[in-house]
């Protein structure tokens, strides 16, 4: 496997650790960096939801391209843990909330904190893959902020649909067995 770092930013650079064992598949730097030229190569300022944030590599990207804050959410302690390694690493841990907690279930969380987010990564394993579902809970729950960036990784089997609500699919793109899909809040 690759070494991973950030890409570019103001922690360009910066090695990342990975989850020990093969219970994630951490975001390649190539898709990586495919991801950040679709949606922006930069931001100003923001909240972003890492929702299954493994070893938190693309919340991290994007603190270090200027998102305000990010909230990192991985139901594996090992991946929990690893969060909390590169955001010390990174030096981004003030920036960062981390929980460990299912992804439905911490969106039922965030929704009574009435958060409203600007860029949201979405990378379940494949197997246990719900982006549809969980958008539309995001929708229900009021989580997304208007023009919020939806990143849906996922194998390249699953066709995902054009529309969900008043959000719609703006992109997509394939690498490998990988699929990026992005969609856009416009509603």
């Amino acid at each position: 496997m690759e070494a991973m770092r950030v890409i570019a930013g103001s922690k360009k650079g910066h090695p990342l650790q990975a989850v020990p064992g093969k219970s994630t598949r951490p975001t390649v730097d190539k898709v990586k960096e495919a991801i950040f030229s679709m949606i922006g190569p930069y931001f100003e300022g923001g909240l972003v939801l890492d929702l299954y944030a493994g070893t938190g590599g693309l919340g991290i990207e994007a603190l270090s391209r200027g998102a305000e804050r990010c909230i990192f959410i991985d139901a594996n302690r090992k991946a929990v843990h690893v969060i909390f390694q590169n955001l010390g690493t990174t030096g981004l841990r003030d920036q960062a909330e981390v929980y460990r907690n299912d992804a439905n279930r911490a969106l039922n969380a965030l929704k009574k904190r009435k958060l409203s987010f600007r860029i949201v990564f979405l990378d379940p394993p494949y197997a246990e893959q719900q982006i549809e579902s969980q958008i539309a809970m995001m929708i229900d729950y009021r989580l997304l902020a208007p023009g919020a960036v939806i990143v849906a990784e996922h194998d390249a089997k699953d066709m995902l649909c054009n529309r969900i609500g008043g959000v719609v699919k703006i992109k997509e793109v394939t690498y490998g067995q990988t699929t990026i899909t992005i969609y856009k809040n416009e509603g």
